[in-house]
């Protein structure tokens, strides 16, 4: 898209449509509407059908459940696998040994370092380099765009040794592992991942030196918050603002909207309204657990809390892939197979929940199960429903300060806006379309 030269303002009343976006995730429509140069009405549509996952959940055996919600999404699968076995376990009074804890870590290592190195460099990154898709960047900066495809293969060869295959693995399961991964098989990994470290440090480098707007926000950060590591897969729910829960009370402090323009529910702080989960709020609430080399790479790329603004967002992420590779040759270099690959599945009557950190922010998983295992109520809240008011909120702050730009303009910023996100609307078509009115 080639922006217009003529300024929107003088275009009267008018609509933009922005037929094809392939750079965010899911089917959005973003509508804008002002008058006399303000803003009079603003909603980030989601048109998309329910998916209805929470349905199909139901009636199945809690077994089941890994497999069926690592579905949802192609990118971030294990995350969804992951929140689903917690909480099973954690309802089940299953407790798995060290090795299995350590095994989880790692696999989710791979899937945010696959996950980061697609966001950074192929999703956002064309964003501030005037390029319309990773093609352009290819032109413009082709080691660039080999170094992101060599990281997301290391990602997904680390994802396909833990679960079987890189796209919906399957050996995840409730009490460990179908099958655990021989000693060779993880060092085998090494050279790929110290490469992928460094790899990872020229990204911060690199995103460090991306032009910014300047514009920052008083979110409120949620994410998970462990007292000895970097958050994943464990933790309580802490804000910046004094929330701190157990994930049981998620929803006693939370609720989900349906607002008429989306299809996507909109979660919300019962106390607060909007909030902001992902790469951004991690940062930000648990800077101090981070290794040394993470640590110097933020403070290098002049990006320590608290960061506000969240076009620099693109920054944190890439500290936290230097935090991924960094902590997966830890693990791999402790690893140690464990005796058996699964502990035994007592099957009992339970409510349980559970919440850990998908690359794009915290992800809660709540079941109820009937003594015979059978899931009889499934409640699943991804991060994008948890962002989507925020991103709202976000837009309505920040596009009162591009309405003397053109309508193309407009529609780009706002779409950059959007893409600091990285929304996950429903891993499937591309789609965002810009409807601005003006008065």
């Amino acid at each position: 898209m080639t922006p217009a030269q003529t300024p929107a303002s003088r275009q009267g009343v008018n609509k933009i449509e922005v037929p094809v976006l392939a750079r965010v995730e899911g089917e959005g429509a973003l509508f804008v509407k002002t008058k006399n140069g303000r803003i009079v009405d603003l909603k980030l549509k989601i048109p998309e059908p329910p998916r209805l996952f929470e349905g199909f959940l139901t009636g199945r055996h809690c077994t089941e459940a890994p497999d069926i919600t690592s579905r949802i999404c192609g990118i971030c699968p294990i995350a969804y696998q992951m929140s689903s076995i917690h909480a099973l376990e954690r309802g089940l009074g299953l407790e798995v040994p060290p090795q299995i804890r350590a095994l989880r870590r790692l696999f989710y290592c791979g899937e945010w370092i696959e996950s980061h190195a697609l966001h950074i460099y192929m999703l956002h990154a064309p964003d501030f380099l005037g390029c319309q898709d990773v093609v352009e960047l290819a032109a413009l900066n082709r080691d660039a765009v080999l170094r992101a495809l060599r990281l997301k293969k290391i990602g997904n060869q680390l994802v396909t040794v833990l679960g079987g295959r890189e796209i919906h693995p399957v050996s995840a399961c409730v009490g460990g592992f179908h099958r655990t991964p021989h000693k060779k098989e993880l060092t085998d990994l090494v050279p790929d991942l110290e490469w992928a470290l460094e790899a990872s440090l020229e990204t911060v480098k690199l995103t460090a030196s991306l032009p910014f707007p300047e514009f920052e926000a008083d979110y409120e950060f949620v994410a998970l918050h462990h007292p000895t590591e970097y958050a994943m897969n464990e933790g309580r729910i802490v804000s910046n603002k004094g929330l701190d829960i157990e994930a049981d009370d998620f929803e006693e402090h939370s609720q989900e909207q349906h607002l008429r323009h989306s299809n996507a529910l909109h979660s919300v702080l019962k106390a607060r309204r909007s909030y902001l989960c992902g790469p951004l709020a991690r940062f930000n609430l648990n800077f101090e657990t981070l290794p040394e080399v993470a640590v110097l790479a933020a403070t290098l790329a002049n990006c320590v809390p608290p960061v506000n603004n969240p076009f620099r967002g693109i920054i944190v992420r890439a500290v936290e892939l230097v935090f991924a590779c960094h902590e997966a040759l830890r693990l791999i270099a402790e690893y140690e197979p464990p005796a058996q690959s699964k502990v035994p599945l007592p099957v009992r009557a339970a409510r349980c929940a559970a919440a850990t950190e998908a690359p794009r922010g915290l992800l809660y998983h709540r079941y109820e199960i009937e003594a015979g295992g059978l899931i009889q109520i499934a409640r699943i809240v991804p991060p994008t429903a948890q962002n989507l008011r925020r991103i709202e909120d976000d837009l309505w702050s920040y596009v009162p300060g591009l309405l003397s730009l053109s309508n193309e303009e407009i529609a780009w910023r706002a779409e950059q806006a959007i893409r600091n996100y990285d929304p996950c609307i429903s891993c499937a078509t591309h789609f965002l379309r810009l409807d601005l009115q003006r008065r």
